[in-house]
């Protein structure tokens, strides 16, 4: 039999008589037992719940044995098995204690599956929504980029504002040192202007091989900065993911020919911008660790980090605007005169507004579903890790390529699976299934073996 240990705060002189109760619950009934009581012994009072099955032992003192304590000249040491007054002994067997245990961990990755699944589905609906909102924006992709870059700094800050008078946001979150939300927006900022750079080139069907890329890099800078380590299966479960997203996605598409074409710099720059993009996120990661240890197990709310994070991204793009919009082909000098007819064929008013059918109502559905994306792949960063948030986004690409298969309303005509997309999904799952597995361990009791 196991034991654990704690407190039952009682001196010498113990009372055997309940507390009158009107109408005591069934759970609380518990029977007083006194054994063995002679006069050189200390009485155990045996405490049994009804509801749990669990027995209590708190060992009183008599007066003769204090007496006796006393003259021995030193105090009895409390043991595995041996106790002073006002200990508690928790008699319960290691498999009750496993059971609280797996409960836990079976309600944390409920948590994490809801998160998961909650992000897939807004990552799923962000691309769609993202390709119905160019429809009428079709000559205005930089515009909506900017309120994605620009437009999200000061709804966040608002969100901030209402948390902080809610007291949902305290003094100490907001103190928090800024030099790590720098550093996550200028990853995020050479995120986005290196891959707009290399996108400009390259090939819609081979950014999808490279963006593979994106899982490795989040693998190696959690080890070295989080110390993170990972088993055997849940890195081929990430290989096997990789190879399904490469099949359902590229295949038959002819990116190994663009990406002969379009030469190894551009490839490569591809592959430093998901760098930073990782960077960025195992920086979040960072952060909700560190909190979570000076704070003693408390956490920072998530519009703390998307905040500061995305105001310091704005910053960044906002230096580098010159070169930002040249990417896009719009001179510096033009610039705002773009930015006010996408303003007017955004909100679909003006004179400018022709050919801009389903604005509002799409690029508006896209912000709302954007915004609600980047906080559900925070949250989800949050309770799990970097590469679980990665795994869920990779997930949404195959599953937004069959949407595209659908009649959709704006689109012209509906596109068609790629030949791997079946053989690539089914990789893709196994995949999932396997980085999620848990080899079966047998529960370790942390309590001392009772002889009782």
């Amino acid at each position: 039999m196991t034991s654990c240990y704690g407190r039952f705060t009682g001196g010498y002189a113990v009372s055997y008589r309940l507390p009158q109760s009107r109408k005591p619950s069934r759970a609380a009934v518990i029977s007083f037992h006194l054994r063995n009581l002679t006069t050189n012994q200390r009485p155990e009072l045996f405490l049994r719940s009804s509801k749990r099955n669990n027995l209590y032992i708190v060992a009183t003192a008599t007066a003769a044995a204090a007496a006796a304590g006393e003259r021995s000249g030193g105090q009895e040491g409390a043991g595995a098995c041996s106790y002073s007054v006002g200990d508690l002994v928790d008699l319960t067997t290691s498999s009750e204690r496993a059971v609280v245990n797996d409960e836990r961990s079976y309600g944390r990755r409920v948590e994490v599956l809801v998160a998961a699944a909650t992000a897939v589905a807004l990552s799923v609906g962000n691309r769609v929504l993202y390709k119905l909102a160019l429809v009428p924006l079709k000559h205005y992709p930089f515009f909506l980029a900017q309120i994605a870059t620009f437009g999200y700094v000061a709804v966040y800050f608002s969100i901030l504002y209402f948390r902080y008078h809610a007291g949902i946001v305290t003094d100490e979150m907001l103190s928090m040192p800024k030099a790590p939300f720098l550093a996550v927006g200028l990853m995020e900022a050479l995120a986005s202007v290196t891959g707009m750079a290399a996108a400009a080139i390259l090939s819609g069907a081979s950014i999808p091989i490279l963006s593979q890329t994106f899982l490795v890099w989040q693998i190696l800078l959690s080890t070295i900065f989080l110390g993170r380590r990972y088993r055997v299966n849940q890195l081929f479960g990430c290989f096997l993911v990789a190879t399904g997203i490469i099949l359902t996605v590229a295949s038959g598409s002819g990116a190994g020919h663009s990406l002969k074409h379009a030469g190894i710099f551009w490839s490569l720059l591809m592959i430093v911008s998901f760098l930073f993009q990782a960077a960025g996120s195992v920086l979040k990661e960072l952060i909700f660790v560190d909190v979570a240890q000076q704070l003693k197990g408390g956490s920072v709310d998530l519009f703390v980090v998307n905040s500061y994070g995305s105001a310091f991204q704005a910053l960044f793009i906002f230096l580098l605007l010159p070169f930002v919009s040249k990417l896009w082909g719009i001179p510096f000098s033009q610039l705002p005169n773009y930015l006010r007819d996408g303003a007017a064929c955004f909100l679909n008013v003006g004179s400018l507004s022709s050919g801009c059918d389903g604005a509002p109502l799409l690029p508006l559905l896209y912000v709302v579903v954007n915004m609600g994306y980047n906080i559900a792949m925070l949250h989800l960063l949050k309770i799990s890790s970097a590469v679980a948030s990665s795994l869920a986004s990779t997930v949404s690409e195959p599953i937004s390529v069959f949407m595209f298969t659908l009649p959709l309303p704006y689109l012209a005509a509906a596109s068609y699976l790629p030949p791997g997309f079946i053989a690539g999904a089914v990789i893709l799952v196994l995949g999932l299934l396997t980085y999620a597995w848990t080899p079966a361990a047998s529960p370790a009791s942390s309590c001392s073996p009772s002889n009782n």
